[in-house]
């Protein structure tokens, strides 16, 4: 057995659940080159094409993880904007915020999925209506009178008094108000869904928090109302563990012929409970049939958003100049438990991916085989990822004067565990490669991980892994056709490489139209030695100013540069570049040795919503200097895979 359970590793299993807690397409950047390499053979796009359905033309820009006051902890908060003003708002409307504040984004999404909590869904909205399931049972009833009352606060500190005592004594059981819900969840997604132009997904999100500790997932289903009304939402009043979850999924796609797939998120404030390798229920070590369920239902994994971008920790990987970026570590979701260092390992993304490894050695599965996305988890109804224009992660945190000094979740242990404004990000977005927009090329480019996130920029990139590509390749104005034909995109898997061949990377990237120049491509790599140990490079492939920066001897780049106004608070393009394109091969290859391999894209710095929120209120005299003002935006792809078998 390769893990043992370390005492500093255990955590509480309590049942506890708090609810605090017009794009350009990227150009073949070769179709101006006078030189084209030969055709690919037809025969290989065929078997691409066949892989896939359709060679995926373009990048989808939307939210997988999006609430509405039809979650308890937003609606009984003050969340006004409800699914139907949250569909609008994506697609460019002009709403009314929750603090009566007109909203508009500057661009529409492509997609989104509405995903309120499963636990009590619409609790708000049936107060509102007196629904009768609502008032036939004792603590729904309980609640409504105190909400008539004009006592709504507390009417959701009762709601999470009730939580902390355990198991289900928070929910209201009332099947006819989950299914008058969930109805209403499903008809608006029906309603605002316009295949090849917008896709509504249908989801919810499970909202599993055992002892405080953040194991939610978002349920999204690939499937009309017509399959998903077949079911209710599984709530953490169900179960808290999460292969009771898989269970129900599963269950799902054998009675209805349906698919559906979960995304998890904020492994950084499950204190090690995200990526542990032990099962939930009983600590004992995970098996093959637990692999084997993770991979098939959590082909993804939300790597940032609001509460904190866990790709990487700088403690886990200190020659990462760039791991230190939005990181939220103090503890846990309900800011119960402080965070220790043994728990690190098993909260972020790179570190998962390389247990990974040492797992699929073990049991000849891979249990965190994971691609990735951005998202939001905005409980506002408001899905905003731009600086300038960020209306927060709640309605107490819509722009105003005060937000920056506002507390979201105070912790009732240790106020150095408070949950501020100033910790949280304008983040993040998720982009998906694929060939139309409709619910089913989105959620089948989403179960092979065809995807990326950012951290709210549109910023678009494209990577191809193959052991035949020369850099030549990168110049071909069917660039996209043959990195399908002769290799694989990300997401994708390699295996048994060819004698005295090493894999070669195709990366193309471009800014967003209405953002900052690029800074660099990097290559960030994970492998599994034969000692049974796993290791990590970030490699630099391609980079803004090329011929003003010249890497050292070590393979350091310079710093691309700082043209932000902080006065201002703008920025300027005459840094970086707009377009960037790299080949790189792996210098480091060992063909024996799993692996794995993403791309990160940096942006030049730019800057925070916090500036944007100092010049807006003119608070220079009032904000301390000593707050994060500037951000480096950033982009992270899927990972492709290498396996020596």
């Amino acid at each position: 057995m390769l893990f043992s359970k370390q005492p500093s590793q255990r955590f509480s299993r309590g049942r506890v659940l708090s609810f605090v807690g017009a794009l350009l397409l990227l150009p073949v950047l070769g179709a101006l080159s006078k030189r084209e390499a030969p055709s690919t053979s037809a025969s290989k796009v065929e078997i691409a094409k066949a892989a896939i359905g359709s060679i995926p033309t373009r990048a989808y820009f939307g939210d997988t993880h999006l609430h509405t006051a039809y979650s308890a902890d937003a609606g009984m908060v003050g969340t006004t904007v409800g699914p139907e003003d949250a569909y609008r708002f994506v697609l460019g409307q002009q709403v009314t915020s929750n603090t009566g504040l007109q909203a508009k984004l500057k661009r529409p999404y492509d997609f989104v999925v509405i995903a309120d909590h499963a636990e009590n869904m619409g609790l708000q909205d049936m107060i509102g209506q007196s629904d009768p399931g609502l008032l036939n049972d004792p603590f729904g009833k309980q609640l409504y009178d105190l909400v008539k009352a004009g006592k709504g606060y507390e009417a959701y500190l009762l709601i999470l008094n009730t939580l902390g005592e355990g198991g289900d004594k928070a929910e209201i059981k009332s099947e006819s108000m989950k299914r008058s819900a969930w109805n209403t969840i499903t008809t608006l997604a029906e309603k605002y869904n316009d295949p090849g132009k917008f896709t509504a997904f249908i989801g919810y999100e499970w909202t599993s928090q055992p002892g405080g500790n953040n194991l939610h997932r978002v349920v999204v289903f690939r499937d009309d109302k017509t399959k998903a009304e077949k079911v209710l939402p599984f709530s953490a009043f169900d179960s808290d563990d999460v292969e009771d979850l898989w269970a129900y999924m599963q269950n799902f796609e054998k009675n209805t012929g349906g698919k559906v797939l979960a995304i998890p998120h904020n492994g950084n404030l499950s204190n090690g409970m995200m990526f542990d390798p032990f099962h939930q229920k009983d600590d004992s070590p995970i098996d093959r049939d637990y692999a084997r369920q993770r991979n098939r239902f959590e082909p993804l994994y939300e790597v940032t958003q609001e509460k904190g971008t866990a790709e990487a920790h700088p403690l886990l990987s200190p020659e990462d100049d760039f791991a230190p970026f939005e990181v939220y570590d103090k503890g846990n979701l309900s800011g119960s438990q402080a965070k220790t260092n043994a728990m690190l390992p098993y909260e972020y993304a790179r570190p998962a991916l390389k247990l990974g490894l040492q797992l699929d050695n073990q049991l000849g599965i891979n249990p965190f085989k994971f691609g990735l996305v951005g998202s939001t988890d905005s409980h506002t109804g408001l899905s905003t990822t731009e600086e300038d224009n960020w209306f927060g992660k709640a309605n107490i945190l819509e722009p105003s004067p005060n937000r920056w000094k506002d507390v979201l979740i105070k912790s009732l242990k240790d106020p150095s565990l408070d949950m501020t404004a100033q910790d949280l990000a304008a983040s993040g977005l998720a982009a998906v490669w694929a060939h139309e927009n409709t619910r089913e090329a989105l959620f089948d480019a989403m179960a092979r991980k065809e995807v990326y996130g950012t951290t709210g920029t549109r910023l678009q990139v494209r990577v191809f892994g193959g052991f035949d590509f020369a850099e030549g390749d990168l110049n071909r104005s069917d660039f996209a056709k043959n990195g399908y034909a002769n290799g694989v995109p990300m997401g994708g898997d390699l295996s048994n490489a060819p004698s005295d061949k090493a894999p070669a990377f195709l990366i193309q990237a471009m800014r967003d139209p209405m953002g900052a120049n690029l800074d660099r491509i990097q290559i960030v790599k994970g492998w599994l030695s034969a000692d049974g140990q796993t290791h990590e490079k970030v490699y630099n492939v391609a980079w803004g100013d090329a011929d003003k920066r010249k890497p050292g001897a070590d393979g350091t780049l310079p710093v691309v540069g700082n043209s932000v106004n902080l006065q201002e608070a703008t920025y300027s393009n005459s840094i970086g570049d707009p377009v960037l394109k790299g080949y790189w091969k792996d210098p480091d290859f060992d063909s024996s040795q799993k692996a794995f391999y993403y791309v990160r894209v940096m942006e030049i710095p730019t800057p925070r919503w916090l500036a944007y929120d100092r010049k807006r209120f003119n608070l220079f005299e009032v904000m301390p200097k000593d707050i994060r003002y500037v951000s480096q935006e950033r982009a992270y792809t899927s990972p492709i895979w290498y396996n020596p078998i």
